[in-house]
């Protein structure tokens, strides 16, 4: 079953202040960024947090990186994806919004 979901947040955050909630300070929660909406991933800390398989995506909006299953190119900027890859990126977000809390959005 999904988890108990709080009601989402409309908090703006610049990319400046995404990038703090990176995981690489213990006493913050970690956050990644789908299409602009803001995830609190932090309870998958093992995964996001320094070390984490998935931590190049803490921290920032990770849209671009997801879609196209990049490690490298991890950006928000998703304007040059192709009908497959807007439809990844459109299962990925659904897959966050169904699991992580929404925090915030991304504002520039």
């Amino acid at each position: 079953p999904p988890p108990n979901l709080a009601e989402p947040k409309d908090t703006p955050f610049t990319s400046a202040q995404l990038a703090e909630y990176d995981g690489t300070d213990l006493n913050r929660p970690i956050y990644v960024a789908v299409k602009g909406t803001i995830f609190d991933v932090t309870g998958k800390r093992p995964l996001y947090g320094v070390g984490g398989s998935y931590h190049v995506f803490a921290g920032k909006d990770a849209s671009k990186g997801l879609a196209t299953g990049s490690m490298t190119d991890v950006t928000g900027d998703y304007s040059s994806l192709d009908e497959s890859q807007l439809k990844t990126l459109d299962d990925w977000y659904n897959y966050y919004k169904l699991r992580y809390n929404i925090v915030g959005k991304v504002t520039s």
